[in-house]
């Protein structure tokens, strides 16, 4: 196989955890919802801890992301 291939195949399977990424992502914002539906008062304490673990797990996409490209750029 050349180099490039070899490369681009690498950035590909680093990819592969955006998949766990996406369906936590959509876990997290269906739990948030049914969450505020069933009690709107506790809305500002859950809204905080919906910001965290939103921004956490959308760190671990960008971290996916930069892996990638640092494996086929470089």
């Amino acid at each position: 196989m050349e180099l490039e291939a070899v490369k681009l195949l690498a950035g590909a399977i680093a990819l592969l955890p955006l998949i766990g990424v996406g369906i936590g992502l959509g876990n997290i914002f269906a739990s948030y919802n049914e969450a505020i539906a069933r009690n709107p008062g506790a809305a500002d304490l859950l809204e905080k801890k919906f910001f965290l673990t939103f921004a956490l797990t959308e760190a671990l996409a960008i971290f996916a992301l930069l892996i990638s490209l640092y494996l086929v750029f470089v």
